[in-house]
């Protein structure tokens, strides 16, 4: 078992540095230090603002730099994925130019890669789901590769219009050098659930931004689940701006031999009488299989009445694998509900397969039963059961290669 903090080789540095990112939010004479929390990091349309990462600021020091480099140069042609509203097409009111509202009402980039999508993008597609209608079937968007070598930049607006309810689902496939962002509204009394599946073949490198909105009253469900691609990195931030707004992120992972699957999740608690929760499960399995979760949690100064948890649990299926697990609490109120965080990583419960061989299934299905139950509380709060089944049916898959390995 293996969970750390410490940066990988390619990102250290035996004398002291300092994070280029500083400097955006004080003046030279002022810098300290490297950033440290989620909620000081400095947020610009124009991606010269960031500089190339050298992989010694914090939040990229677990990312394999040289493998996510193709992602800090715009995408020339532009033509990297094609990208098709396959469900709900009417609901797809066209595209949005920078400087088109809702676009950019609530989204910043807050690392290059992002701000590049932001300029590259000339017209992003805006999903809008009309006030007061309860869209009945999943609106779904599929994102295909064209070719491992293939660069994109893309932006997508989803937005919920005062109580209105539906599913948007993301579905990525194929294989495509691709940075996104997408930015998330969910208007007041809006009941929103946003699922972006990560189904990407092998040599794919894809860095996504979610940044989501939720107003008062509204509520938003918002799951990240990444099986496929060769760095997949997924960073979704959630501001329960409005007062009694609910916000629930969820995270299922399959690392496989040479994978990096990578999520940065902030939770902001802005408004008064919020209620968050954050839950995200990964195994592991083959030599260098890599995960990554950081979860930060900020619970601003009028965010009174607060209830909020977040939790990271990972199975580490082989020797070779690594998972790092950074759970962050900040609080600036003493007036709350209640607050935690929770991180576990480990290997099988021997308890658990010892009572079920006791009963005489095989180690094989026992071990394959475990490992079912462990990821299968995320797929079962996905409220589309073709979805579900899929799901399933992928961890059966993965389970089942990891035997035959």
């Amino acid at each position: 078992m293996t969970t750390t903090t410490t940066a990988p080789d390619e990102a250290q540095d035996s004398h002291g540095h300092m994070d280029p990112a500083r400097a955006l939010v004080q003046p030279q004479d002022e810098v300290s230090g490297p950033i440290q929390t989620r909620s000081e990091r400095p947020r610009s349309f124009d991606p010269a603002d960031f500089g190339v990462p050298t992989g010694r600021e914090v939040n990229w020091m677990h990312t394999p730099m040289k493998r996510i480099a193709p992602l800090f140069e715009a995408a020339e042609a532009n033509d990297g994925v094609m990208c098709t509203v396959t469900s709900g097409a009417e609901y797809a009111s066209g595209t949005l130019a920078i400087g088109e509202a809702p676009r950019g009402e609530f989204f910043q980039p807050e690392d290059l890669p992002a701000a590049i999508a932001w300029v590259n993008s000339a017209d992003a597609l805006h999903v809008q789901l009309p006030r007061e209608t309860e869209v009945a079937e999943p609106i779904v968007i599929d994102i295909v590769g064209q070719g491992a070598d293939k660069r994109a930049d893309g932006h997508i607006v989803i937005e919920a219009q005062p109580m209105s309810k539906g599913i948007v689902i993301l579905q990525h496939s194929g294989a495509a050098q691709y940075a996104q962002n997408v930015e998330i509204i969910a208007r007041d009394g809006s009941h929103l659930t946003v699922i972006t599946l990560q189904d990407w073949s092998d040599g794919t490198v894809h860095a996504s931004s979610h940044q989501a909105r939720v107003d008062r009253d509204a509520s938003l469900k918002h799951f990240v689940i990444t099986f496929g691609g060769d760095v997949v990195r997924v960073n979704p931030s959630l501001e329960l701006s409005g007062q009694g707004s609910n916000g629930e992120m969820f995270g299922l992972t399959y690392s496989d031999a040479g994978q990096h699957l990578e999520s940065q999740v902030y939770l902001f608690h802005k408004g008064a009488h919020t209620k968050g929760d954050v839950l995200y499960k990964g195994a592991l399995q083959g030599n260098t299989a890599r995960s990554v979760w950081i979860g930060d949690v900020l619970i601003g100064p009028d965010a009174t009445g607060t209830d909020s948890y977040e939790a990271n649990r990972n199975l580490l299926l082989t020797n070779g694998t690594r998972a790092d697990s950074i759970p962050n609490l900040e609080i600036q109120t003493g007036d709350i509900e209640g607050a935690g965080h929770a991180s576990a990583t480990g290997r099988f419960d021997d308890e658990q397969l010892f009572y079920l061989q006791a009963r005489g299934i095989s180690e094989e299905e026992a071990r394959r039963l475990v490992v079912l139950g462990f990821l299968v509380e995320i797929a079962q709060k996905i409220e589309v059961p073709e979805l579900q089944e899929h799901l399933i049916a992928a961890v059966e898959k993965e389970i089942a290669e990891g035997v035959k390995a």
